[in-house]
């Protein structure tokens, strides 16, 4: 099935009693209205060089996103002097980021995902074997909707009057 990217948002859902194997115990949600899932991944004990190469990480990110089932709208990356590469992978679906400190081995990284068709956690194992991690730190929490929004369909926003 080939999906559009208006279809990738609207109401996304992932099963609260079947987390992933990393993700720790079941989470639940007072709303059932499940937004997206978020991962927070620390990175130590890394490749320096890798942790230093703009290039590397560049590609290391858009690995990631298609490795989490997700689509990449665009991805913008920045080496620092005299070390370190920040790089941020912009999905349809919200977020992949990066932040190196090849001086200290350690990254942070920071993986968030609408739709119940992807798994952000395969983005973080990714991102753990090409930098080549001795360890890590992986915490992944749900992201809900506010109770006033959780059983109503989206639509979009009525056009603002243009003031004359």
């Amino acid at each position: 099935m080939k999906q559009t990217l208006s279809c990738l948002h609207p109401h996304p859902g992932w099963s609260v009693d079947d987390p992933s194997p990393e993700s720790g115990p079941p989470l639940s949600s007072p709303t059932g209205a499940l937004v997206g899932k978020h991962c927070i991944l620390e990175l130590y004990d890394c490749s320096s060089v890798r942790l230093n190469d703009e290039s590397f990480i560049a590609g290391s990110l858009t690995r990631a996103a298609s490795e989490a089932g997700a689509t990449l709208l665009r991805l913008v990356t920045h080496r620092f002097e005299p070390q370190g590469v920040t790089g941020l992978a912009l999905l349809a679906e919200s977020h992949v980021s990066i932040h190196t400190w090849p001086e200290s081995g350690y990254a942070a990284v920071d993986v968030f995902t609408c739709g119940d068709h992807t798994m952000p956690e395969l983005a973080c194992a990714h991102l753990r074997e090409a930098l080549l991690a001795g360890r890590y730190s992986l915490r992944s929490f749900l992201r809900e909707a506010p109770a006033a929004v959780a059983g109503s369909e989206r639509a979009p926003l009525a056009p603002q009057l243009q003031a004359a």
